[in-house]
Order: C-alpha cells, then sequence, then structure tokens
C-alpha cells in the first residue's frame, strides 16, 4: 500500500494531517468499542467477576501484538499499514489476505455497529423503523469522511472523548454508590459483591472460557492506530505514545468499569442484550443519565461504524495500489480521500438493515457477527506477529538499530499465538460461537481463490516490484545511517 510521489502524471496521495491528539484519541477509541458497551452484559452473566481477568489478559496479550506492529511501522517509514510490511516481509499473498481480510473485518463490525444503533434507537424512540437509524448513521459517516481526514481525525476525537466522559462518570457515580451504601432490590451496593455470590469464579473454569467469546470483539480496533500511519503527524513519536498507553487504557475503561458494575449490582443481575451502563445509572434513579448513556452508547457504536469506514476505505485504496483491488478504487477526491472506497464500504454497511429483517432478534445477529469479526482480527493479529518473526529473522539489523523495540522479543510471540489458540478452542465451547467459528473459513477460501487468479497477471507482478524497490530504497537509507551512527560510535571510542 505504498503512497507515491506526486507527479504531473500520477493521482494525488494521501496527507498527513492527524495530528497527536487525533491519533491518541482514535487509539483510545478503538480501544471503547460497542463489545464493552452492549456485549458486557453477556460476558459478566457468563464469567461472573472473573470477566475482569478475562479482559486484563486480552488487553496484556494484545499490547505485544501492538507493540510489534509499533516497531515493524517504524522501521520503514514506506510503510503505509500493516498489510504493507506483511506484503514486505512475509510475501504478497500475506499483503493480500491481511489487507482484505481486515476490509471484511471492519465491513462486518460495522455491520454490528449498525444493528447496535438500531437496537438502541428503537429504546429511546419505540415503534421507529429499524432502517431509519441505520440509513442515517450511514448517510451522516459517509459525508463526514468525504470531506477531509482532518474531518474524520475531529469526528472520532469527539466520539472518544464522549465515551471517556461516559465512563469517568459511570465510576464516579458508582464510588458514590459504594461508599454511601446505596441500596437496591438487588442488596447493597459493595465491593463484596464481587466475591459473595459464588466467588470470582462462580461458573467454574468453562464459564471464564466463555467470557473470552464476546471480550475479544470489545477489542478489535485497537490496531486501528497502525492504519492511519500514513496520515500521522511525526508517526515516530505520536505511534509510540498511542501504543504505549493501552495498558492504562484497559485498566481504567474495562476492568475499572466493571468492577464498578458489579459492585454496585450483583454479577446474577446482568443479561445477554442489555446494556449494564444504562441499567445501572437508572438503578441510581437518574432517569435523566441513563438517557444520556443510552445516548452515549449509540456515539459508541457510531464511532466504532466511523472507524470501519474510515479504515475500510484506507485498505481497499492500498489494495488498489498493488494492484489488489480494482483500480477505481485507486483514485482520490480534490480534497485527498478515497471517495469510491468509501462509496463501497457504506452501501455494504446496509446490509447490517437486511439482516435485523432477516431475523427476528437483534441480540442473536449481533453475536453471529461479532464472532466471524473476531475470528477475523484474529488472523490480522496474527499477521502482525508473524510479520514481525520474520523481520527479526530477516532484517536483525534494522531490529538492533530499533528505538522501539517489541518487550520479550521472539518468545512472547509465540505466548500471545498460545494465546490465540486459546480464544479459537473458547469459541467451539458455545453452539452459537462454534456455528460462526465454522462459517468464517468460506471467506478464506473466497480469497484463496481470488488469490489463485490474480498473482500471476502482469499488472499485480509490475505495480509490487515497484512497491519493493520503493522498500528497498527506504531499507538502503536506514542502513546507511545505522552504519553512520556505528561508525561514529566506533570512531567516539578509539579516540577516547
Amino acid at each position: 500500500m505504498t503512497t507515491k510521489p506526486v507527479t504531473p502524471h500520477q493521482e494525488p496521495h494521501l496527507e498527513r494531517q492527524l495530528t497527536n491528539r487525533h491519533i491518541q484519541l482514535i487509539a483510545i477509541g478503538g480501544a471503547i468499542g460497542t463489545g464493552l458497551f452492549m456485549g458486557s452484559g453477556k460476558t459478566i452473566s457468563a464469567a461472573g467477576p472473573s470477566v475482569i481477568f478475562v479482559y486484563m489478559i486480552i488487553g496484556f496479550m494484545l499490547f505485544f501484538v501492538m507493540r510489534a506492529m509499533g516497531e515493524l511501522l517504524l522501521s520503514n517509514l514506506n510503510y503505509k499499514s500493516f498489510s504493507d510490511f506483511a506484503a514486505d516481509l512475509l510475501g504478497p499473498w500475506a499483503g493480500f489476505f491481511t489487507g482484505w481480510t481486515y476490509w471484511f473485518c471492519w465491513v462486518i463490525t460495522g455491520i454490528a455497529d449498525v444493528i447496535a444503533i438500531a437496537g438502541y434507537s428503537k429504546e429511546l424512540w419505540p415503534g421507529l423503523p429499524l432502517w431509519i437509524p441505520g440509513l442515517a448513521t450511514v448517510a451522516i459517516l459517509l459525508l463526514l469522511n468525504l470531506v477531509t481526514v482532518k474531518a474524520f481525525g475531529e469526528t472520532e476525537f469527539w466520539f472518544a472523548l464522549i465515551k471517556i466522559i461516559a465512563i469517568a462518570a459511570l465510576i464516579i457515580v458508582g464510588m458514590f454508590m459504594i461508599f454511601t451504601g446505596f441500596q437496591s432490590d438487588a442488596g447493597p451496593a459493595t465491593f463484596t459483591n464481587l466475591w459473595s455470590h459464588g466467588g470470582m469464579f462462580p461458573n467454574e473454569f468453562m464459564g471464564f472460557v466463555a467470557g473470552f467469546q464476546i471480550a475479544v470483539f470489545a477489542f478489535v480496533g485497537i490496531e486501528l492506530v497502525g492504519t492511519t500511519a500514513a496520515e500521522a503527524k511525526d508517526p515516530e513519536k505520536n505511534l509510540p505514545r498511542a501504543i504505549n498507553s493501552i495498558p492504562i487504557r484497559v485498566l481504567l475503561f474495562y476492568v475499572g468499569a466493571l468492577i464498578i458494575l458489579m459492585s454496585v449490582t450483583p454479577w446474577t443481575q446482568f443479561q445477554a442484550g442489555h446494556s449494564p451502563f444504562i441499567a445501572m445509572f437508572s438503578l441510581a434513579g437518574l432517569g435523566a443519565a441513563a438517557t444520556v448513556v443510552n445516548l452515549v452508547v449509540l456515539s459508541s457504536a457510531m464511532s466504532s461504524a466511523n472507524s470501519g469506514i474510515y479504515s475500510t476505505s484506507r485498505m481497499v485504496y492500498g489494495l488498489a495500489q498493488e494492484g489488489d483491488a480494482p483500480s477505481v478504487f485507486r483514485n482520490l477526491s480534490t480534497r485527498k480521500v478515497p471517495q469510491n472506497a468509501l462509496f463501497l464500504s457504506c452501501v455494504l454497511l446496509l446490509s447490517g438493515v437486511i439482516l435485523m429483517y432477516a431475523g427476528q432478534d437483534i441480540g442473536k445477529a449481533f453475536e453471529m457477527v461479532t464472532t466471524v469479526s473476531a475470528v477475523c482480527f484474529v488472523f490480522v493479529w496474527s499477521i502482525i506477529l508473524a510479520s514481525y518473526l520474520a523481520f527479526r529473522r530477516r532484517r536483525p539489523q534494522l531490529h538492533e538499530g530499533s528505538k522501539y523495540r517489541m518487550p520479550g522479543g521472539v518468545p512472547m510471540v509465540w505466548v500471545v499465538f498460545a494465546f490465540f489458540a486459546f480464544v479459537l478452542w473458547a469459541l467451539t465451547t458455545q453452539p452459537d460461537t462454534l456455528l460462526a467459528l465454522l462459517v468464517t473459513p468460506v471467506w478464506f477460501l473466497v480469497l484463496g481463490a481470488a488469490w489463485l487468479i490474480l498473482r500471476r497477471r502482469p499488472a499485480h507482478l509490475a505495480r509490487y516490484a515497484t512497491f519493493k524497490s520503493e522498500l528497498a530504497q527506504d531499507l538502503d537509507t536506514e542502513a546507511s545511517a545505522i552504519g553512520r551512527d556505528f561508525d561514529g560510535a566506533l570512531n567516539d571510542g578509539v579516540n577516547k
């Protein structure tokens, strides 16, 4: 997905308009997804208080995926996304499979978000036809993304800020209820609720395993900051800042919020398909606040869908640049936005409306698409780690010269791979998630067939050769700089 210099005979390229505050809030928005607001009810009801450890473990493992991605992106600033370094380090097939699978991931996630938006709109405005909020969401986000990438950054900045304020408010209100001994039909609000209803693992090990199924989806989008690499100002400074703050975000937004929720109300009161955030404010007698949280949940789903439209359009644009997608998606508007790729993403998101009318249960539809999405994201995260292993093997000098190394190195990669295998096994333990897991390979079969047709086409081979040539030039420059630094250090040592 390389971006070429502009000449009179070439199309315009993407511009670096995303500032540090945009990147930071995009990263936070990616870490706080619809899965937390809408899916945590099911996760808590399945795992009980052990869900705290579920989110901590997932966040811990994905931090290393992000650090590996960060080291790779900063090793060569000609990489515009993780699809680029996959194509360079693992081969053109990896770029093709990663780019299109990531695109598919976000289309599926966007469909889930449209379903969530319709569901919560129906609670706010009973009797409202489902297609109205779905269509309105897609239209609004399309218009926002067509303006400039800075408009996307601003929109996502405010969406993420709303989510942060909502979670902070929940924690503050919840702490007040706990320390004032708030009473409800379920009993007093107290931290002892975390272990006094069957212990921390009330549903034993398999209940703990069940918590991973929907919790993984809550983290999709955490790698979104990697797709902003081509449009981020000062990526060497801003990308590490965003990635390094992931552990703090997970502890505050996931672990902190869930501890408060399950302290105010025993975990036995939570139900799948109902947002525990809305329930807690309603319980506190803050009816207006509960309505506001409903709107926050809507904005969270809008934020996720907004991220999906952005990332899918950039990924299709990049695929078209390398000949892996129709050339019509290679065109940028006068505002340096891939408008054709944006239209494609938005049209596909509308299928979420059809899916809602096809089934009677919005919760079931949400569950199905989130499982498929989670499996595909695990594939993308695994490709990032496989690329890191190839990087360590093929470019040891760049790793040695890296200022942003992945902690734990190669051994930690295998630990995360083992965790991903555990997650896939966890999805086989329930009939609903097993069905989605069995359906997902169809996507990879379609991709495989498309790759067999595409890989030998002259245009594709020529574009990939140009891509490799440009990356090689950048690597030569980087190697020369490292060599000069080494020689300088050696001469200083001799002089001393």
